[in-house]
């Protein structure tokens, strides 16, 4: 089993800034990519960003120029930086990992973190 810690969410102005951080833990397991997902109230969950192991990283469109995501593989950790937050950004994030143990792929998720931006 791998376990996701979220911290790092809260109320913020709009254009103000937010670090969210998600720690892996999880014996025998080899975390591959990791992400982060969000979901506002009424809507479906919908990807923000992902980053492989390699330090690739992908975006939404939406987020792109305002948002990074970084990791420390030592550490299991991803980080998203989130800059010139606007409230459409409000809802709570997910951080997901994707981990092998042995021949075995999995999906974990975090317990969710509340982004709340005021207009």
């Amino acid at each position: 089993q791998v376990q996701l810690v979220e911290s790092g969410g809260g109320l913020v102005q709009a254009g103000g800034s937010l670090r969210l951080s998600c720690a892996a833990s999880g014996s025998g397991f080899s975390i591959n990519a990791m992400g982060w997902y969000r979901q506002a109230p009424g809507k479906q969950r919908e990807l923000v960003t992902t980053i492989t192991s390699g330090g690739s990283a992908n975006y939404a469109d939406s987020v792109k120029g305002r948002f990074t995501i970084s990791r420390d593989n030592a550490k299991n950790t991803t980080y998203l930086q989130m800059n010139s937050l606007k409230p459409e950004d409000t809802a709570v994030y997910y951080c997901n990992a994707a981990a092998t143990r042995g021949w075995l792929n999995y999906s974990y998720w975090g317990q969710g973190t509340q982004v709340t931006v005021s207009s």
